[in-house]
């Protein structure tokens, strides 16, 4: 796990070293072992290590043994063991047991097609200077993220925002952006809110010369198709995978251990941690006082079951000391709160561990999620394919778009420019590439096209890196992904069960307490204190001059929302919460 960062002159761009050095001490949390850069006027390739596997001999960036391909990575590759045992076998020996020599021995051996055989996390950069090329590769998924601006003299990369900024000027503010944010309450790639500045799209990679830049598609996963199988073959395949996916991410030669919330998803990952490991697993919980936010008598029972070294900590659920920090690492505005207790539980188990296995990805692949269970229902089944994408589209959203025209004030209305429903923009191509799958997994497709990418997975990776450590989700495994999407919609959410073929694989491992117990949400009731001890803090973030001088918003709009939660006409947190973040990230961003 690391952070990368470096440029490609397109024109006469040529930075000094000491400013690519700059982009690299900017995100030190990322990789606080060590900076290691590949540096030449016209290009660069940059390393911050967080050094986790062969920590005497994995310093980055790699080379060819001609120094003609130079390659630095963000993540982990799972398989490397098996891929640098083939590798041999074909005269490609590996000297080391660090996975990015692996990479680069891949290409040497398959050229740009290896990264296909790849099983892993990552965001990587490959200098071939036989070739004259710069490729820049996201994972299949988007765990890692990888960042670039691009004008016609040069493309800057980065795995954060802030790591580019360092060196160039900093660019306007993208005003359909902040139209996808505030309909989404996160930004989807390849968007950011900078202008010039994109996300690579998970499964995507960047060819880049002099001749310009071309994005390539190497991983669809709307290609798949659901294939009839039994319930009992799906859950033995299901198990035989997840296991295996456990298994593979126990790869470590630093200590290690999991987060524990007690739910399916992490008590399922501890307990095949349990079976692989000759010793406890070490697990991290935060609770809470009040019981309604509070999961930790779960995690306790989980701890119980699989004999783990579990490690609990009470906390005030109270953290908005944390929100310009999580901001702050997210180089982007983000309205979901859960980012805060994320960090906090990352904070505390870094003080033991420099990485972890986690449940995330499960909810968007399984149909976790409980708004699944109120949108698919038997009236649902009869809408035609238009009012089904419609309907799911003003599912996804949180201000609709009659509500955004009245967000807006003229001057960001004519700078958006756009008259069409920007979700439905948005979905209309991934409902276009879904056709032949059954509704349940055409929504669970956008939401991990979407919502896994651009919010759920943004949450672990820069909260963990924010306090140096690895979170690794067995879920996100591609075979786990993959074979997702052969599972028909119904086997996942059936008769308002969700996560139903799953919870049937699992309940054996877990105990069918914790597999078949209600779902709760890792959040805080900030709502409720936007009617009482934040109102200071919501008036100022909303009302005050600092804020109206932007000129962003139709302020008397905000007011109404604002007064109607006060006075409980409408549960207005959301909308709240999104515009609060939005002027944190720009105090911190713009100011």
């Amino acid at each position: 796990m690391c952070g990368i960062f470096g440029h490609f002159s397109l024109g006469n761009f040529s930075p000094e070293r000491s400013a690519i050095a700059d982009m690299g001490n900017v995100i030190e949390h990322r990789g606080p072992d060590g900076q290691g850069i590949h540096y030449e006027s016209k290009i660069s390739l940059g390393n911050q290590r967080l050094a986790i596997l062969d920590i005497e001999h994995g310093q980055q960036p790699f080379y060819s043994q001609d120094k003609n391909i130079v390659v630095v990575q963000n993540g982990e590759i799972f398989n490397h063991i098996e891929l640098a045992e083939d590798l041999s076998r074909d005269g490609f020996e590996c000297e080391t047991h660090c996975d990015t020599e692996v990479i680069l021995k891949l290409y040497e051996r398959d050229g740009i097609q290896g990264i296909s055989k790849l099983n892993g996390m990552f965001a990587i950069s490959i200098l071939d200077k036989n070739l004259k090329k710069m490729f820049l590769i996201r994972d299949r998924v988007g765990e890692k993220p990888l960042h670039y601006f691009y004008d016609e003299d040069k493309l800057v990369y980065g795995s954060e925002i802030k790591s580019i900024l360092k060196l160039i000027d900093k660019p306007n503010v993208n005003y359909s952006a902040i139209e996808q944010y505030f309909t989404f309450n996160y930004i989807p790639s390849p968007l950011t809110i900078f202008e010039n500045v994109f996300h690579v799209q998970p499964g995507h990679y960047l060819e880049i010369s002099d001749s310009g830049i071309y994005e390539h598609r190497w991983w669809a996963l709307c290609d798949l198709e659901c294939i009839d199988k039994s319930e009992e073959e799906w859950i033995s395949e299901f198990n035989e995978i997840l296991d295996d996916a456990v298994r593979i991410r126990l790869r470590s030669d630093v200590p290690f251990g999991a987060f524990l919330s007690g739910g399916v998803d992490s008590s399922t990952v501890v307990g095949l941690m349990s079976r692989h490991m000759n010793q406890p697993v070490k697990t991290y919980c935060i609770g809470f006082d009040d019981k309604r936010y509070d999961e930790s008598s779960f995690a306790q029972e989980a701890a119980d079951r699989f004999g783990t070294e579990h490690n609990l900590k009470k906390v005030d659920p109270d953290m908005l000391e944390l929100w310009e920090k999580v901001i702050y690492h997210c180089d982007q505005p983000h309205g979901d709160v859960s980012f805060m207790p994320t960090y906090k539980v990352a904070e505390m188990a870094s003080k033991d561990v420099k990485m972890v296995l986690t449940g995330d990805g499960a909810d968007e692949l399984f149909a976790g999620y409980d708004k699944y269970k109120k949108f698919f229902t038997k009236e649902s089944s009869y809408l035609s394919d238009e009012e089904f994408q419609n309907q799911y589209a003003q599912n996804l959203t949180l201000f609709s778009q009659s509500s955004r025209s009245r967000l807006f004030s003229t001057k960001t209305q004519d700078k958006i420019n756009s008259e069409d429903d920007i979700s439905l923009i948005r979905l209309k191509p991934l409902f276009n590439e879904t056709k032949h799958m059954d509704r349940i997994n055409q929504a669970m497709y956008i939401d991990t096209m979407l919502l896994l990418s651009g919010n759920n997975l943004v949450k672990p990776d820069r909260t963990g890196m924010a306090a140096s450590i690895e979170n690794r989700a067995p879920f996100l495994d591609y075979r786990m992904v993959e074979l997702a999407f052969k599972i028909p919609g119904k086997l996942k959410l059936q008769n308002g069960e969700t996560k139903y073929i799953y919870k049937r694989a699992v309940s054996e491992l877990i105990g069918e307490h914790l597999a078949y117990r209600k779902k709760q949400m890792f959040t805080v009731p900030i709502g409720e204190w936007f009617k009482g001890k934040l109102k200071p803090l919501c008036e100022d973030l909303l009302f005050s001059e600092r804020v109206t001088s932007r000129g962003f918003f139709d302020y008397e709009f905000i007011r109404k929302i604002f007064d109607d939660h006060l006075t409980g006409v409408e549960n207005n947190t959301r909308e709240i919460r999104a515009l609060m973040a939005f002027e944190i990230w720009c105090r911190k961003f713009l100011d």
